[in-house]
């Protein structure tokens, strides 16, 4: 999923995925910061993993991958 929105300094993209960690100010944007966290979660709960590519005043990119079973 790709926006065109605030954007985020990539910098700091290692706080995206923790619990209650924002990188913008809730009159900015409203929220818990809880989100993304949640989907780290589950995604992590189902073998796969979480990305995410941005820059501020340029939007973002968040990517996930999942682990597809073998069906035998």
């Amino acid at each position: 999923m790709r926006d065109n929105g605030a954007g985020f300094d990539p910098a700091y993209s290692y706080q995206l995925f923790q619990p209650f960690q924002r990188l913008h100010n809730t009159r900015e944007f409203p929220g818990t910061g809880v989100g993304l966290a949640s989907v780290r979660q589950i995604v992590e709960r189902h073998g796969g993993c979480v990305g995410a590519e941005g820059a501020i005043g340029k939007g973002a990119a968040f990517h996930f991958t999942i682990k597809a079973e073998e069906i035998t």
